[in-house]
This record gives structure tokens, C-alpha cells and sequence, in this order.
């Protein structure tokens, strides 16, 4: 059997069953990561939730020691989670062997990450260093591909430069040409623009639309920079290890129109694009909710104390307060 058949064979054993017609490339659900030493043990994850679609790009928010990172690890076969659900691409990491995520980093994932010197081989050509995933997977005609991917993230004129003849934003556009080597099915990206200028940022920003919108390649990007709610037209905030808010990205007519009733034509005349954070409280699969912290400290209410909750199915509200 060729190397390359058996390597799809692998592929397909650690589907999960109906993973075709799932409509979602990410399905996290109540996602644990503990990290545990000798004198301490600490949460990195605390029961995340999260659904990200086929084909779509979402970015990732949130301070440092949110769990962003930690998420992004486990999305890329790098950490494993200590409990819950996580389903990638249709297969659920949670049941992996050593040798299922050896398959899944190398076939089904790309991580380009915000440090060059994991991407990149200094002393090898733009073109030599997108050629190696593909050598180091037997792989044929990696010249052409290899020039393919340059030109598509817009340097075809850098074939032949090595490291410390490229820019900052030239060599983090040589890393995503390199994850991209092996046609990934999600990918990854760790502060991508975290080392480079504005106008840096936004060129790398819109290699990533450009994939997503011509590939259709899910792509996933963490970072602590709000202005990729600009750029990007999903962004999901983590806090506390948890799923806490998403970007909402409206217009300045749609806001005044929903808060002052005002007509089409009178909120058209101020119009501007502003951003809301509208905060999520999650329902999970078996119907219990989780509230944000904020909204928990204002009720005066601790972790597993109990509450009332009345139903006003006609209003569609559900309004919680302190037991008596």
C-alpha cells in the first residue's frame, strides 16, 4: 500500500460518524484544560463552549491568562484538554492516540505562529522553507506549489530571499504560506500581527480574508488586538477560560435606529460604523446556563447557590434573582 493511501485510510478511521454533514469545522462543549503540579493546580479552561462553521474566520480575544492560547493549543493537537468535548474537522481529539495527532498536525491543521523563528528556517529560501512540510511528507512537484503559495500570499518576488533579507510582515506571509503547504482543513494563527506595524497588520489581515474567501479554509485567529473587529466579522471574546462575549458589529444607523426608533433616512444621515460587545450566557446541550462572572457578582450570587428563575414565554425572557 502507497504511503499516501495510507495515510488517507488514517484520515477517514478517526472521523467521527455524520461528520460530513456537520455544518461546523470547531464544536467545543464544556472544554476543561487543568494544568496540574506538584504544589498547585491550575484552570486554564473552565468549561468553554464555542461553534465555529465551516469556511468561516473568526478571530479570538482576550487579556493575558484567559485561556486563549490554551485553546489554541488544543485546536492545534498541541496540549490535550483534561475534560469535555472537542471535535475538529470531524474528529474528536479526545479519543486520539499519539500516533492520530502526529496524522492530524501534519494533515488537517496549520499553525502559524507570532514568533519567526518557529515558522522559518533562517539559512533556506522563501521557497525552500515552503517546500519542506511537503518534502518531509514525500511529497511531489513542491517547487511548483511552493511558488503557487508564494504568489497567493503576495510574494512572488521573494522566492529566493532568505530570512534576514525579508521584512517582519514578508516573513510572517512566508509562515502562512507555510502552513498552508499541506492543504489544511483549519487554520491556525497565534498573534499574527503581534510583532509588526498598522499598516503591516492590516497587509497580513487581508492575506487571511483573501484565503479564507478563495479557499473557503476555516481560520482561526487569537490575539489580544481589538481592532481585528475591523477586519473581521466574527470575534469571540474569552474570559475566565470561558466563552464570554462576542464583537457584534453594527452600523451607527442600525444602533440608533434600535435604541431611539428612528426611521431609515434619519439614522442613514449620522451614519458610521461603530462596534458593540454584546455578552452571552451560554446554554448548553442539557439546558443549564452558565452566567458571566460580572453578571453573577452584580446579583450578589456565589458558584452553586441557588436561584429562582421565572419564565415569561410570551416576552421569550427569563429573569433570575436570589432564592428567599
Amino acid at each position: 500500500m502507497s504511503k499516501k493511501k495510507k495515510l488517507a485510510e488514517h484520515l477517514a478511521e478517526i472521523l467521527v460518524p455524520g461528520a460530513d454533514e456537520s455544518e461546523y469545522a470547531i464544536e467545543c462543549e464544556n472544554l476543561v484544560k487543568i494544568y496540574k503540579t506538584d504544589q498547585i493546580e491550575v484552570v486554564a479552561l473552565q468549561g468553554l463552549d464555542l461553534q465555529i462553521k465551516k469556511g468561516e474566520l473568526v478571530a479570538i480575544v482576550g487579556t493575558s491568562g484567559s485561556g486563549k492560547s490554551t485553546l489554541l493549543n488544543m485546536l492545534g493537537g498541541l496540549d490535550k484538554p483534561s475534560a469535555g468535548s472537542l471535535t475538529i474537522c470531524g474528529r474528536n481529539l479526545l479519543k486520539f492516540t499519539e500516533e492520530d495527532y502526529m496524522v492530524y498536525k501534519r494533515n488537517v491543521v496549520g499553525f502559524v505562529w507570532q514568533n519567526n523563528a518557529r515558522n522559518l528556517v533562517p539559512y533556506l529560501t522563501a521557497v525552500q522553507n515552503v517546500e519542506l512540510p511537503m518534502l518531509l511528507q514525500g511529497k511531489k512537484e513542491r517547487r511548483q506549489k511552493a511558488l503557487d503559495l508564494l504568489d497567493q500570499v503576495g510574494l512572488s518576488h521573494r522566492v529566493n530571499s532568505r530570512l534576514d533579507q525579508m521584512s517582519g510582515g514578508e516573513q510572517q506571509r512566508v509562515a502562512i504560506a507555510i502552513a498552508l503547504a499541506n492543504d489544511p482543513m483549519l487554520l491556525l494563527a497565534d498573534e499574527p500581527t503581534g510583532s509588526v506595524d498598522t499598516k503591516t497588520s492590516d497587509q497580513i489581515l487581508n492575506v487571511f480574508k483573501e484565503l479564507n474567501q478563495k479557499k473557503g479554509i476555516t481560520i482561526v485567529i487569537v490575539t489580544h488586538d481589538l481592532r481585528l473587529a475591523k477586519k473581521i466579522d466574527r470575534v469571540v471574546s474569552i474570559r475566565d477560560g470561558r466563552t464570554s462575549s462576542e464583537i457584534i458589529k453594527k452600523s451607527h444607523a442600525e444602533i440608533l435606529r434600535e435604541s431611539a426608533g428612528l426611521n431609515s433616512n434619519e439614522a442613514d444621515e449620522t451614519a458610521e460604523e461603530s462596534y458593540v460587545s454584546e455578552e452571552l450566557v451560554v446554554l448548553d446541550r442539557t439546558g443549564r446556563l452558565q452566567l458571566p462572572k460580572d453578571y453573577l457578582e452584580a446579583l450578589n450570587i456565589k458558584g452553586g447557590e441557588k436561584v429562582k428563575a421565572d419564565l415569561d414565554l410570551d416576552e421569550q425572557r427569563i429573569y433570575i434573582h436570589k432564592a428567599q
